[in-house]
């Protein structure tokens, strides 16, 4: 993209956020109403010059036939490039005054009410102020946005994940006074939305011109750590809204470890802490993000991380040979122990759809001893008893995560990771070989270089804990990250420490590297509140953004994104 000048000057509309919504914490689930409406832009048809909205006619009805054509609209030039975050990757000027939201403009669906793209088409007529929204073939007037598939779309579900950049992608043109945006899915569609929200914003509206943009990796989003430390639904959901304007499209939610278990479970409540989510409440998130092209990845942390569910089943608990508890870890030996986890997979992988679960599979703690098989010798027995003589305890953890694996494939889920240091190398036991990797951590004693995940043909999630871990209060020399190290520093290829992985460039693509995922961990959980966690990451998932959505060094110097990003 070409290097922008100096931001033009118009005022920043401001925006309405979602209606307050007061959960009741920790109780029962209860009837949630419909899906919250998304936040308006109030007051963004003033930045084309206009006195109001053009039409009393609510988004979403269709308006009468006009009577007449409508008058060109006039308004002062939109000038220079786009300015958005992540920075489109394409831009190709014209001669023209651009095109910016104004009295009489409409939003016109030629695919009709029932297409995968009515939803994104009334969000961003509701972004734009209130624009009146037509279906069906119509003629298109100076001032109108058209909102157009072009790809025959496979009879692919609405708001499904994507499965490939090639999904997202969009184009934009401003000819003429008009708007047209068009792409060959919904999750394209709602990408161009977002552009056009973040436009008016920062210049009121879209220079002439064809903008033609697709991601660089196909996974970008977050991790959030509730169990430590609750976070309300309402928090959650603005975060998912702050995900989506951003193009990012996962959010992980590690809703279980040692200190907490924080969604309501009807097969085994009792294990439940006070302070959690509902089932109403996730399933609430879980509409929001699919309208929004934000994908909720579960994960129920095991063997280790187990505490708040172990409380409840004491003799689940794994025990060293002088029988000392170790707090957190599962007895993998004990057939029980599979029995009890696979049911909790079992009943959150209806409540969370789609293809992704990630099963933890991190810090086993019986494998981090200096003799594993003598401190543990049950789980030596085990290892040996089920995969044969020779085979060790991180075979039987190996096995264990396979195991678990089974469970959740069983119940629809196709896309599964876990934390780089549940894999291990040269057992008698090999990880699924469809199972992703996401690696956090180089700093651990005997941490795998990033390199042998990718020889070994795994697909590697980048989780860089010197660029993407957010710790609250720093604990074990974690700093928190800024946008600027991101910025300037962090690429998807650098999975561990702050150099490139060592493999050759094949290896490092997105069906390799499919991107990045910022960590929220809680470990000390009131260093923080959650406002100023929500203040702390805002701009590193800024940065995150533009890193995993352009593969080109940025053309805005640190202090220009940065004054953008506060802007959008």
């Amino acid at each position: 993209m070409s290097n922008p000048l100096r931001l033009p000057q118009f005022p920043r509309p401001s925006a309405s956020p979602p209606p307050p919504w007061k959960p009741r914490r920790g109780r029962g689930p209860a009837a949630r109403s419909a899906l919250l409406a998304a936040p308006v832009l109030a007051g963004a048809l003033l930045l084309g010059g206009c006195s109001g909205a053009a039409d009393s006619q609510p988004p979403g009805r269709a308006v009468a036939p006009e009577g007449r054509a409508a008058p060109t609209p006039s308004w002062a030039k939109v000038t220079g490039p786009p300015h958005i975050v992540p920075a489109v990757r394409e831009f190709r000027p014209a001669d023209g005054i651009g095109w910016r939201p104004s009295k009489g403009a409409r939003v016109v669906v030629p695919a009709g009410q029932q297409s995968t793209v009515a939803d994104e088409a009334q969000l961003m007529a509701k972004d734009l102020g209130g624009l009146p929204v037509v279906w069906g073939e119509q003629t298109v007037r100076p001032g109108d946005v058209e909102v157009k598939l072009t790809g025959k779309d496979g009879g692919r579900p609405d708001n499904a994940p994507p499965t490939s950049t090639a999904d997202e992608s969009y184009t934009l043109t401003a000819r003429g006074t008009r708007l047209t945006l068009t792409a060959p899915t919904d999750a394209g569609i709602f990408n161009g939305t977002r552009t056009v929200k973040q436009a008016v914003r920062t210049a009121g509206g879209l220079p002439e011109g064809t903008i033609n943009d697709r991601p660089d990796r196909p996974q970008r989003g977050m991790m959030l750590d509730n169990a430590r430390k609750p976070f309300t639904a309402a928090w959650i959901e603005a975060r998912i809204r702050q995900l989506a304007d951003l193009k990012l499209n996962q959010l992980q939610l590690h809703f279980s470890d040692d200190q907490g278990f924080r969604i309501q479970s009807d097969s085994h409540p009792e294990i439940v802490s006070g302070d959690h989510l509902t089932k109403d409440e996730v399933r609430h998130l879980v509409k929001v993000g699919q309208s929004l092209h934000v994908t909720l990845i579960p994960e129920i942390d095991s063997p280790g991380h187990l505490g708040a569910v172990l409380d409840h089943y004491p003799d689940l608990r794994l025990r060293s040979a002088s029988g000392r508890v170790v707090r957190g870890a599962i007895d993998i030996s004990n057939p029980k122990s599979g029995e009890l986890i696979d049911s909790l997979l079992k009943e959150f992988a209806r409540l969370f759809p789609g293809p992704y679960w990630h099963l933890g599979g991190d810090e086993y703690q019986a494998l981090t001893v200096s003799d594993p098989a003598s401190s543990f010798p049950q789980l030596a027995r085990a290892a040996q008893d089920k995969y044969g003589s020779g085979a060790t305890l991180k075979d039987l953890a190996t096995g264990w995560l396979n195991d678990r694996q089974k469970t959740v494939e069983a119940a629809g889920k196709s896309r599964i990771e876990a934390w780089n240091d549940g894999f291990f190398a040269g057992g008698k036991v090999t990880a699924d070989k469809n199972r992703t990797a996401v690696y956090w951590t180089g700093k651990e004693i005997g941490a795998r270089d990033p390199a042998e995940y990718l020889n070994e043909g795994r697909t590697v999630l980048n989780a860089n804990d010197e660029y993407l871990y957010y710790v609250l209060g720093e604990p074990n020399n974690f700093l928190y990250p800024t946008g600027q190290r991101i910025y300037e520093s962090w690429t998807p290829r650098v999975l561990r420490g702050t150099s490139p992985v060592s493999v050759p460039a094949g290896q490092t693509g997105p069906d390799r590297i499919p991107g990045g995922r910022f960590a929220v961990w809680c470990d000390h959980a009131d260093a923080q509140s959650s406002q100023q966690i929500a203040d702390g990451i805002r701009l590193p998932l800024a940065a995150l953004a533009q890193k995993t959505w352009d593969p080109r060094t940025p053309a805005l110097s640190w202090a220009g994104f940065k004054t953008l990003a506060n802007r959008v």
